[in-house]
C-alpha cells in the first residue's frame, strides 16, 4: 500500500549534492519552489526540468526514487487535470461533444498545471532523499536560531522535526507489515465501494496507533534514561561550516530563479517571446 511512498526516505550515496550544508539545501529548496510558481511559459518548464535533471545526475540518485514521489499525488493530478481540461472554456475550441468543450487555452493550462505539480514534488523531495533527518533538523534549527530570541523553542521544535521524519519510513514499513498481516488473515482491502474500503482500514489503524504509542514510549524512556535535555549548552559532533561547493550550488539556484524572473517580467516588455522563438505554431 505504501511501498511507493518516497517521502523521509533518505537516499545514500556519496554525491556532491548529499554533501553540501543542510541550511543552504533547505533555502535553496525554497528559492525552487518560490520560482516554479513564478514558471508561466514552456520554456520556463524546460528549464526547470533541466535543472532538476542536473541536480538528480550530480546527486547520483536512480530516476525511480524521485519520480516514485509523483505517484502519491497522481489521483490530485488527474483530477485537477479534468477539471481544468473542461472548465477553461476561452480559446480557439478544439473539442465539442454536447455540454463539453475543450479549449486550446484550456489544454496548455492543464499540460503546465501538470508540469508545475511534477516538478514541485520531484524537486522537494530531492531534500529529503539527499539529507538525513538529523542533518534537516540541525539546519532547520540553525536558521531559525533567531527566533530564540523572543523566546521560540527552537531545539525543542527542531528535535519534534528531527523525530517525525525518522519515523516516517518506519511508519510506512509497519503499515506495510499490519497489511500483509491482515491480508494473510483473509482481509480484503482492496475491494468494494468507498466506505467498504475505509471500513476495511479500522483493522489496519488502530495496530498502527498501537504501535506509534508503543514506540513513542520507549523513545521517551530512553531519552530520559540517557538524561536528554534541549537546554541551549547542548553541542554537535559536527558543526556545519559553508563550503565552495554550496556558495556554487547557490549562485546556480539564483541564476535559474534570475533568468525565470526575467523570462516572466522583463523579456516580454521588450518584445521577447521565447516559447514563440522556440516551438513557433504549435503554441
Amino acid at each position: 500500500m505504501f511501498k511507493d511512498v518516497a517521502f523521509g526516505q533518505y537516499y545514500p550515496s556519496n554525491s556532491a549534492v548529499h554533501k553540501l550544508d543542510a541550511r543552504i539545501k533547505l533555502i535553496l529548496t525554497l528559492v525552487y519552489i518560490i520560482g516554479i510558481f513564478f514558471v508561466k511559459s514552456y520554456f520556463g518548464f524546460m528549464l526547470t526540468a533541466t535543472l532538476l535533471i542536473i541536480i538528480i545526475i550530480a546527486a547520483k540518485l536512480p530516476m525511480a526514487s524521485v519520480l516514485r514521489s509523483v505517484r502519491g499525488i497522481l489521483l490530485l493530478v488527474v483530477l485537477t487535470s479534468i477539471i481544468n481540461l473542461f472548465m477553461i472554456k476561452d480559446g480557439d475550441i478544439l473539442v465539442q461533444w454536447k455540454i463539453f468543450v475543450i479549449t486550446k487555452n484550456g489544454v496548455h493550462t492543464t499540460i503546465k498545471m501538470v508540469l508545475r505539480l511534477v516538478l514541485l514534488i520531484s524537486g522537494a523531495s530531492l531534500l529529503a532523499l539527499t539529507t538525513t533527518p538529523v542533518e534537516l533538523a540541525d539546519g532547520l534549527e540553525s536558521l531559525m536560531r533567531p527566533l530564540s530570541l523572543i523566546k521560540v523553542p527552537v531545539r525543542d521544535i527542531a528535535m519534534i522535526m528531527s523525530i517525525a521524519l525518522r519515523f516516517i519510513p518506519t511508519l510506512f514499513d509497519e503499515t506495510n507489515k499490519i497489511v500483509s498481516a491482515q491480508k494473510a488473515r483473509g482481509a480484503s482491502l482492496d475491494t468494494g465501494n468507498i466506505f467498504a474500503r475505509i471500513k476495511a482500514l479500522v483493522p489496519v489503524l488502530i495496530p498502527l496507533f498501537v504501535s506509534s504509542f508503543r514506540r513513542a514510549d520507549e523513545l521517551a524512556f530512553a531519552m530520559d534514561a540517557r538524561c536528554y535535555n534541549a537546554t541551549d549548552k547542548r553541542t554537535k559532533m559536527k558543526k556545519p561550516k559553508i563550503k565552495f561547493s554550496d556558495v556554487l550550488a547557490a549562485f546556480v539556484v539564483l541564476s535559474f530563479f534570475t533568468v525565470i524572473l526575467l523570462e516572466r517580467y522583463y523579456f516580454p516588455s521588450v518584445g521577447i517571446n521565447i516559447d514563440a522563438m522556440i516551438f513557433g505554431g504549435l503554441l
